[in-house]
């Protein structure tokens, strides 16, 4: 049986993708920074390593045939962190490669984050590893979060409309592909919900199914900066929460694709069965 490294599964994503590939009865390395914070996942084997150091990696992966690789956290090294992630599973001799990028990953994508993820993609496809990019839109459930304690969702958003993805849609669709690689080499996928909406909707279907009003005010470019300014986060951080925003207003987020139900054999799930469930 070919073994499958997780990456992240101390957290939200990976965590969930562990869970699955336990009960399927897979046989999995959990590879994480603090092995101590490791989740029970059917006995897998826990690995540490950590991205930016190539050694750590390449033996925490040495004997696995395929791997998800949960993008890092952001930073302004991240690019730099996934490069040496990528050359280390070269050096390492894993088989397939399954990265979570973005929706909309592009050089000179609106959302700053966005870009880092097109840098890894292109690393990638220089390794000569093959591959299977999943481009996540927004998560659907750090939707209510985005709302201050006073319910107000504010971005420069406009108009624009976003497909978010529920994240066990994207932990099942990782799954199906882990575990069937070879039916996916090369392709770039799509994740997105059912529904492309905006954020008056987005807080109407928050107030509608949970109870809590919550509105969307619509700011400025310039009073975004203004209204963040309190976190005191450097520079780089506050351009790539804005650009959430902007990138919603520039159409970037939009497109809605049957990624999810054609990797999973299920329907996205949308916003107000999410929030239901």
């Amino acid at each position: 049986m070919t073994t499958i490294a997780v990456t992240g599964a101390t957290g939200r994503l990976g965590g969930r993708v562990a869970a699955r590939l336990a009960a399927a009865g897979a046989d999995q390395r959990l590879v994480v920074r603090d092995p101590s914070r490791a989740p029970e996942a059917g006995g897998a084997e826990v690995a540490r390593a950590d991205y930016a150091d190539g050694e750590t990696v390449r033996r925490a992966l040495r004997g696995a045939g395929t791997v998800l690789m949960v993008s890092a956290t952001e930073h302004p090294d991240r690019v730099a962190q996934h490069r040496a992630f990528v050359d280390a599973a070269v050096a390492a001799g894993i088989g397939h490669l399954v990265y979570i990028s973005f929706y909309g990953a592009a050089p000179d994508a609106t959302f700053t984050f966005a870009r880092d993820h097109w840098a890894t993609e292109e690393h990638i496809r220089a390794s000569g590893l093959p591959f299977t990019f999943l481009r996540d839109n927004m998560y659907a459930d750090f939707l209510p979060s985005m709302a201050g304690e006073d319910g107000v969702l504010r971005g420069p958003a406009g108009r624009g409309r976003l497909a978010a993805v529920a994240l066990d849609d994207v932990a099942d669709a990782a799954t199906a592909v882990l575990t069937s690689p070879g039916e996916h080499v090369g392709v770039t996928y799509d994740l997105t919900g059912p529904e492309a909406l905006t954020l008056d909707e987005v807080a109407a279907t928050i107030t509608a199914v949970t109870g809590r009003t919550v509105t969307y005010h619509e700011e400025t470019v310039e009073e975004a900066y203004r209204s963040r300014a309190h976190y005191g986060a450097p520079g780089w951080e506050v351009d790539g929460w804005v650009s959430t925003y902007t990138a919603i207003a520039k159409g970037e987020l939009e497109g809605v694709r049957d990624a999810v139900p054609r990797l999973t054999g299920h329907p996205a799930t949308s916003l107000a069965d999410l929030l239901t469930s």
